[in-house]
């Protein structure tokens, strides 16, 4: 498996042929997630933020949270509605992300906080985490192609429409996108994944980041059943006792709850 240092340059979007099957294959992966996601309760209570995809709000993430919360964890909306990138610049914009993340802090009784990120939203939420690791429990990334941006996704099309120029940002920034957040941190990817190369949403190998392959579409992977209960049994590590996932643990449902 390759990682960030090693990968192929430049990478390549996903082929039309992928990117064209997404609406349909989103569909199926919802529908899969209602027929055959259970949750079971083992969840700790604690919080939990799910950050949205580019273009994507709180409705497309509502699946997830409700799953979680039968889980037994608090989940939250990010609260910034429709996720059309950063405004002005970028880290003055975390700022108000990170204090959000703090404001959730406290009123659980300053239980530190996880965070999930769909595509766009996982940067934000590895950024987050890099600011605040002390309110940070755990990072949570879905096809989020952080070692990657630009030409390898078909993103950018939209990501101009919806913030312009003022959205893109300097070569330095994502230099730094790439480095891992100081806490636990799970990136899951689909080498199906019709919108982003999942090339560039494997993590850096070491003893607190692991890569979790799934077989499932970008616009379908937050509400995927496979995605939904790998998320539930992550989530569910206590504080301070991260293990990656086995490999045969990815082999049999039964053991994800």
């Amino acid at each position: 498996m390759p990682t960030s240092q090693t990968l192929p340059s430049p990478l390549r979007a996903p082929s039309l042929a992928l990117l064209l099957a997404e609406p349909l294959r989103a569909m199926l992966d919802a529908f899969g997630s209602h027929v055959t996601a259970h949750p079971e309760s083992v969840g700790d209570g604690h919080p939990v933020i799910v950050y949205p995809g580019l273009g994507a709000g709180s409705m497309n993430t509502s699946q997830l949270r409700n799953f979680l919360r039968h889980a037994g964890f608090q989940a939250n909306d990010w609260g910034g509605g429709v996720n059309i990138g950063h405004e002005g610049e970028f880290d003055e914009w975390l700022d108000g992300l990170a204090a959000n993340v703090r404001e959730v802090q406290d009123r659980h009784d300053g239980r530190k906080v996880s965070l999930i990120g769909w595509s766009l939203g996982g940067i934000f939420a590895r950024e987050i985490a890099k600011r605040e690791p002390d309110a940070v429990r755990t990072v949570i990334t879905l096809a989020t192609p952080f070692s990657a941006l630009g030409d390898s996704t078909h993103a950018g099309a939209l990501y101009k429409m919806l913030n312009g120029d003022a959205g893109q940002l300097a070569p330095a920034v994502e230099a730094r996108l790439r480095e891992s957040p100081p806490v636990p941190t799970t990136s899951i990817f689909s080498k199906s994944d019709g919108i982003v190369n999942w090339r560039g949403c494997i993590e850096k190998r070491s003893r607190r980041t692991e890569s979790v392959e799934v077989d499932a579409s970008h616009l379908g992977m937050v509400n995927h059943p496979d995605v939904l209960r790998i998320v539930a049994n992550r989530l569910a590590q206590p504080e301070g006792r991260w293990k990656p996932l086995k490999r045969a643990e990815r082999l049999r449902p039964s053991a994800w709850l």
